[in-house]
């Protein structure tokens, strides 16, 4: 598995990552969220070498990563890399081929990639004459082509369809399914709550949260329920221990603990029949809330203008930024 500890980085007097730490498992996807500037990209650059940390390790499988062993890695930027004139299935034989595949076996993986990713028919055709969405299928297969005992994805899902996000989805699961570890960053919440199996939220270059998508909901998640009964639910204002979110006649979504909504559930069912009574998950999105919203270190140095290498770096979070 791929280890995080303790990362540290700052471009000049700004500090952009300040104790970042987190764990890839090998047969699982995990999604990395934060807003724009929140230290994603700089963490992944670290993490391939691109960029140097200014302390803290980066393992795999318990033995710190060196040049040789990260060239193993496979990386997806956020940018366009691809050669826009060359040919879609020449450009990732050649690219496995600098990985040092033999010809044969390299133009055999390109095609079965571009197979899988629903680009067979393009395998001919100039990069730049794809559509953005296919331009994407082709840096995926890129990220993949030199068989990679780690695969980093940056934004992997831009740009892409519902149906073209469920090809891209099979083809990363199989690579997780492999003993890959595989590590994809997005904003987007919805997706991410959808496609992985454990999550890491990082903002203002801080992790927030890390651990399985479950574990997260059970770890963060507000305790609410849903009551909807056959008679009006009113009297529900009134329990101690409620807070009452939304109330229409005979229903309502309210939050308490446990011991108190069972008593909730025990004085409905008093009152005449109950047709739902149940808890309610938590999203991603209400996660990302719940963590990055809250009151933030007094006199971090945190800063909000761009970083030397490009990037920008991180701004504090507030509610407004939960959406960027």
């Amino acid at each position: 598995m791929l280890v995080l500890e303790g990362i540290e980085r700052s471009f000049g007097g700004r500090r952009v990552l300040q104790d970042v730490g987190f764990t890839v498992q090998r047969g699982r996807l995990t999604g990395f969220v934060g807003g724009n500037g929140a230290g994603k990209t700089t963490t992944m650059r670290i993490v391939l070498g691109v960029l140097a940390a200014d302390a803290g390790t980066v393992t795999l499988d318990g033995t710190p990563l060196d040049a040789g062993r990260r060239r193993r890695f496979g990386y997806m930027p956020e940018e366009r890399g691809l050669y826009p004139k060359m040919k879609v299935a020449e450009q990732l034989t050649y690219l496995a081929r600098l990985h040092g595949w033999d010809a044969e076996a390299a133009a055999r993986r390109a095609g079965d990639l571009l197979e899988r990713l629903g680009l067979a028919e393009r395998a001919g055709d100039p990069v730049e004459t794809l559509s953005l969405g296919n331009q994407q299928r082709a840096q995926i297969a890129a990220a993949l082509v030199h068989g990679p005992e780690v695969l980093v994805l940056d934004e992997p899902f831009s740009g892409l369809d519902p149906l073209a996000v469920d090809v891209v989805l099979g083809v990363l699961s199989d690579t997780a399914a492999s003993g890959v570890p595989v590590l994809f960053s997005s904003h987007q919440l919805d997706l991410v709550e959808r496609l992985c199996d454990d999550m890491v939220i990082i903002a203002g270059g801080r992790i927030r949260a890390a651990g399985a998508r479950e574990e997260l909901r059970e770890r963060y998640g507000t305790r609410r329920h849903e009551l909807v009964a056959a008679g009006d639910v009113g009297w529900l204002r009134q329990v101690p221990g409620v807070r009452v979110e939304s109330f229409s006649g005979g229903s309502a979504l309210f939050e308490a603990d446990e011991a108190t909504a069972q008593e909730v559930l025990r004085t409905a069912l008093a009152r005449g029949p109950v047709t739902t009574f149940a808890p309610v998950v938590p999203t991603l999105g209400e996660i990302f809330r719940e963590v990055v919203a809250g009151p933030q270190d007094a006199g971090s140095d945190l800063g909000t203008g761009p970083a030397p290498d490009g990037t920008a770096a991180p701004v504090r979070p507030s509610l407004q930024e939960v959406s960027r």
